[in-house]
Parts: C-alpha cells; structure tokens; sequence
C-alpha cells in the first residue's frame, strides 16, 4: 500500500508561478493520486485549455470527461469550468433559473454580474471544485476519491481562494453569503492541501515564499512545495572553478577529440554559466527549506512532455510521498 503525506485531503490545489509548469504538475499529481483504482478529477478555471494540451486530448467542455485510465483501474477524468456556466448552476441551485440561461446570455447579464462582482467569479469557480469535494458526503453516483485543481498563480492563488473577502462588499447575508461561507470552510479545512510549484530561480521562489506566507496570514493550508524542471549538475560535487585550457585540452584529447581554441574557450563559458547555475540553486533550495514544508522535486524533460513523461513524473511524486 502506497503512503502519502496528505492521507485525509481530498482537494489538491496546484498553483505557482507562470512558467513554472502548474498545469503539468497539477496533471502528473491526478495520475499519481489515480493508483489503486481510485478516480480523481482534474479542473482548471483559467480557460486555457491546458489539461487537453498536457492529455493530448480534444479540447474539455464544461462537463466531467474522462481523460485516461492508468494501471490498477484507477481513472483521471477533465473539467474544464465556465464561470458563466457555473453562474447558471448557481441560479438553478438557489433560485431554480436555469432556463433563464438563454435570455441572460443575450442581455449579457452573466458577463455583468461577474464583472461588477469579480468575487462572485471566483466564488462560482472554488464554489465548482468544492461541489465536487462533497459529492461523498452526499453519497452522489460518481464521487472523486481526489480533486485537483488548476488554479491561478501564485500571485492571485490567495484572493482567489479567500473568497469570504472577496464578496464581503457584495452580500453580508443571503444564498451568495452561504455558498461563499459553505466554501471557505472546506477550503480551510484539513480536507484542501495548496501545493506551490516552482523552479529554482530567483522570482519563482520568492513568489513562493511571499504566497506561503499570505496563505498562513489567510487561515488557508499550504500544502507541499514541487520544485520543478530539476537538472542535475554536471560536474563532481564540491568542483566550483572553470577548468582552464590546457585541462580541457587535455580531457578531450583523451576522449579522441581535438578543439581550436576557439572552442575550447566556449566550453569554459558554459562551465562557468554551469557552476554559477548550480551556485544559484543551492541559494534557492536553502531559502524554500526555511519554508518547512514537504519538498517535492520533478526533473527538467530536454524533449518535452508527452503522456509518458506524464506518467513518470506521476511515479516519482509517489515515491517521494506526494500522492
């Protein structure tokens, strides 16, 4: 049996910084946690389309698709949300107005809505990934064992999860006011689990310092750090000075090679950008472990992503306890 750092969550939010490969990681986590027959559920709120991309699959409606089925039984399904489509749930969850959904669409009431109360947006899309969550609780046909959710960067994953602050302005009381609190309270509960990805570089790892610390300052539970895109050092530990000329000579005249010198100084180049990269790095991972939170490290892919470098990086973050 597979052991796992967060037994008792059932909502995985994957955030991080743009470039920093969320979507890949949020994806690799659904297969991951999919081991053992379970059924998870992978959603994005960012219109993107990346899920069909990372799936290699025709682009997600708003409706639950299943994406693959890995070894064991287990299945990853897709969501794509629509905030004017969960703005049409909600009009038929509270006040049954769904058929509404036509004339609101030509008045561009649902565009309104969402733009004169951008909480409310954010309320329906968490709202969605909540619903999902607690379809167990209501003994639905088809719940998830696991959720995981696409959500925005690391810049904005706080206010878009804090959504009991969001609509504060909007509605003090009434359904808006419920569904808000209804949220919030699985979002801060033991149930939800905010991972952060980021690579080893300056920006992306202070953004997520400065994210871990606004979620504790927001009551919401970070989750684990994924270090993504890792590459391992080239050179032997401890060796931080750029090979002269004559040893780089030397070394490929071993190897049956010859180099004008105009090449041996561009291999000094990339060593030296080499031990300054690896230098960095050190930096980086020493300021993410203040942080205290489980590390998670993934590796650089040279030939891209595909459903098999998915699913690898799927087994390494089960072996090292993510899923």
């Amino acid at each position: 049996m597979s052991t796992t750092d967060w037994p008792d969550v059932q909502l995985h939010v994957v955030s991080g910084k743009g470039g920093t490969g969320k979507t890949t990681v949020a994806s690799a986590l659904a297969l991951a946690l999919a081991r053992d027959g379970r059924r998870v559920l992978v959603m994005e709120v960012e219109g993107r389309q990346g899920l069909s991309q990372v799936f290699e699959s025709p682009p997600l409606p708003y409706a639950e698709r299943r994406l693959v089925t890995v070894s064991g039984g287990g299945e990853v399904w897709g969501l794509a949300v629509d905030p004017e489509e969960a703005l049409l749930d909600y009009l038929e969850l509270f006040y049954n107005l769904r058929r509404a959904g036509g004339v609101l669409r030509r008045m561009g009431a649902v565009e309104f809505v969402t733009t004169i109360a951008p909480g409310l947006r954010d309320v329906l899309l968490t709202g969605k990934a909540v619903e999902l969550v607690r379809r167990s609780d209501k003994k639905h046909d088809t719940p998830y064992d696991a959720i995981v959710l696409d959500a925005p960067p690391t810049g904005r994953i706080t206010r878009f999860l804090n959504v009991n602050t969001e609509i504060a302005g909007v509605a003090k009381v009434g359904p808006i006011r419920q569904q808000a609190d209804g949220v919030m309270a699985v979002l801060r509960s033991a149930r939800t689990a905010v991972h952060l990805v980021t690579i080893l570089e300056e920006m992306p790892v202070q953004e997520t310092i400065d994210g871990v610390a606004e979620l504790h300052d927001s009551a919401l539970p970070v989750g684990g750090i994924v270090i993504n895109m890792m590459r391992p050092p080239l050179l032997p530990e401890g060796n931080c000075e750029v090979p002269d000329a004559a040893q780089l000579d030397a070394g490929l005249a071993a190897a049956g090679l010859t180099a004008t010198s105009t090449v041996i100084e561009a291999l000094r180049g990339e060593a030296a950008d080499h031990i300054a990269r690896v230098a960095l790095e050190a930096t980086e991972r020493e300021r993410l472990a203040v942080l205290d939170r489980p590390m998670y490290e993934l590796p650089y892919l040279p030939g891209g992503m595909d459903l098999t470098g998915l699913q690898e990086m799927a087994v390494m973050l089960r072996e090292q306890g993510m899923a």
